[in-house]
C-alpha cells in the first residue's frame, strides 16, 4: 500500500492529519536547532562570567557575556545586569529575575503549537474512523452478513482504522519531543537560578566592598 493509497482509504481527515504532521515537524526541527545552539559551551560561558565577577573584573564578565548575548539564552540573561552602571543590588536582583522570565518565555516557543496537535491529532484519527463507520455501514442490511457484501463491510471497517492509527502516531511522535523539551527547559531554569544566585551574591559582596560594610552571608539582604 503506497502513500496515496493510505490517504484514499484513510478519509477526508487524512490531509488535516498531514497538515498537523507537517507543523509537528517544522516545530520539532526548529526547536532542535535552537536547542543545539543553546546548549553549545553554554557551562563554559557561566564559569567565565563567574570567574571574572570573583576578580573583580565586572567590565570583563560583562564583556564576555556582551559576546554571547545574541546566541545563547544564559548569554542574554547574564549580561541584562552586568549591562548597568553601578546599580544597588535590588536593581541587580530585579534585573536579573526579568531578564530570567524573558528567556524562560522564548524557550517555550512551539509549546503551544505541539501541544495543540497532541491534542487535535487522535481526535481527528477517531473522527475520520466514525466517518469510515458510517459510511462502510451504509445501507448494510442484516442479510448481508456472511455474504461477499458483508466482506466489503469488514474491509471497510478496517480501512477506517488507518486515520485513528495515523492520529495516534502524530500525537505520540509529537508528545516525545514535548517530553524532551520540557526537560531541557527545567535544566535551563535550574542553570538560571545557579547562575543568577552566585552572579548576584558576588555582586552583593563587591558593593558592600565600595560601600566598606562586611556581608553577612547568611542574610545577604541585610544590606538594604
Amino acid at each position: 500500500m503506497d502513500v496515496r493509497d493510505l490517504f484514499e482509504k484513510g478519509g477526508t481527515t487524512m490531509w488535516p492529519l498531514f497538515a498537523l504532521s507537517v507543523l509537528s515537524l517544522a516545530t520539532i526541527l526548529e526547536r532542535l536547532w535552537f536547542w543545539f545552539k543553546t546548549l553549545r559551551k553554554e557551562e563554559e560561558l557561566v564559569a567565565s562570567v563567574l570567574a571574572a565577577s570573583a576578580n573583580n573584573e565586572w567590565d570583563t564578565a560583562a564583556q564576555i557575556a556582551k559576546q554571547e548575548r545574541n546566541r545563547k539564552p544564559i548569554g542574554r540573561f547574564l549580561y541584562e545586569p552586568l549591562k548597568r552602571t553601578n546599580p544597588d543590588p535590588e536593581t541587580f536582583k530585579l534585573a536579573l529575575e526579568a531578564s530570567a522570565e524573558e528567556e524562560i518565555a522564548t524557550m517555550r516557543k512551539g509549546d503551544k503549537m505541539l501541544e495543540s496537535i497532541i491534542a487535535l491529532a487522535p481526535l481527528l484519527g477517531l473522527l475520520g474512523t466514525v466517518l469510515g463507520l458510517i459510511r462502510s455501514l451504509n445501507g448494510v442490511k442484516l442479510t448481508d452478513l456472511g455474504t461477499t457484501a458483508g466482506g466489503n463491510v469488514t474491509l471497510g471497517i478496517s480501512e477506517s482504522l488507518i486515520s485513528t492509527a495515523t492520529g495516534m502516531i502524530v500525537a505520540i511522535f509529537s508528545l516525545a519531543f514535548y517530553r524532551l523539551f520540557q526537560g531541557l527547559i527545567f535544566g535551563q531554569i535550574k542553570l538560571f537560578r545557579g547562575a543568577g544566585n552566585q552572579l548576584e551574591l558576588l555582586y552583593r559582596e563587591h558593593w558592600l566592598n565600595l560601600k566598606g560594610k562586611p556581608l553577612d552571608r547568611d542574610n545577604p539582604d541585610a544590606i538594604l
